[in-house]
């Protein structure tokens, strides 16, 4: 059974399951009272009655004086898990008991806090799972708490328009394309990890040159990991959607993706290059990102 209605303090009230099994209880002892004329009976049904009716105005007043405020989001690969920290403050003059907070178009993101002094805030993270590459938007954040009894649930519905980015899965062959680009001009062969500064070490990828294999580590009974190198500073390398003849786009984006980690985790200048749309090699977050971002995003 549930039931629907406002209070007067603004906030939906709704019936819970248990509210349903309250009702049987008291018609079973209504019917036992009635029909066996018992006292006894009778003042059981009027106090449990009286209990409940007592907790509808402190189910009422448990949101009274919340506030919930959701932070940034960081960007996420798709299939991974997106975390949204959210920090709840009691602005009232009351400990507030089990709150629940929910994201109503994420039903599997949900926290429960046990309890919220006076004038404090506590703070949880919603994680719920980034599913595809885009960007995407937050509009509602509920509140929400059955307590004391948790036969009637009341709802605070505060707005919280978060937008945050999802990136296409990384996946695809780990080995960077050899073309590069010398000052813009003609492309020359060139393989992954050449170069005169050591940028450390990579699990090592079936198929590669084992002539930059730690031969050392292997030595000493570690895992089989490549050495990898800077790029001289004039080798450039452009990923290039246009130039990939295999999978359908979002696979093509995912290489791309795999691609910008590789060539990030190697220190190897890269830029981007899609259809209108060009980014100079460069190295760092910021171009990092921008990267990933532009895949994101791209139509």
């Amino acid at each position: 059974m549930r039931q629907g209605g406002s209070s007067k303090s603004g906030f939906p009230l709704t019936s819970t399951r248990s509210f349903a099994g309250l009702l049987f209880v008291l018609a079973a002892i209504w019917y036992a009272a009635s029909s066996q004329n018992n006292a006894a009976s009778y003042l059981l049904l009027f106090a449990l009655m009286g209990v409940f009716l007592v907790s509808i105005p402190r189910t009422l007043l448990n949101l009274g004086g919340l506030q919930a405020t959701a932070e940034s989001i960081k960007p996420a690969f798709a299939g991974q898990e997106i975390s949204l920290p959210v920090e709840v403050t009691n602005e009232s003059r009351a400990t507030r008991y089990g709150i629940a907070l929910t994201l109503p178009d994420l039903g599997d993101a949900r926290k429960r806090i046990d309890e919220i002094p006076p004038g404090k805030a506590a703070r949880t993270v919603l994680r719920f799972p980034a599913a595809t590459r885009g960007e995407h938007e937050i509009g509602r954040l509920h509140l929400s708490s059955v307590y004391p009894l948790g036969f009637l649930r009341v709802l605070k519905q505060l707005p919280s328009p978060q937008r945050y980015v999802v990136y296409p899965k990384p996946a695809g062959d780990q080995r960077l394309p050899a073309e590069t680009v010398r000052s813009g001009q003609r492309s020359s062969q060139r393989e992954l990890g050449e170069g005169d500064d050591f940028a450390g070490v990579r699990a090592y990828v079936r198929g590669e040159s084992q002539r930059h294999i730690d031969w050392k580590a292997v030595a000493r009974g570690q895992a089989l990991m490549t050495k990898q190198f800077t790029a001289e500073s004039d080798g450039l390398l452009y990923l290039d959607l246009a130039a990939m003849r295999f999978g359908d786009l979002e696979a093509r984006l995912s290489q791309l993706t795999l691609w910008v980690i590789e060539a990030e985790r190697a220190r190897r200048p890269y830029g981007l290059r899609l259809p209108a749309i060009e980014i100079p090699p460069s190295l760092g977050e910021p171009h990092f990102h921008h990267c990933l971002r532009t895949l994101a995003l791209f139509q």
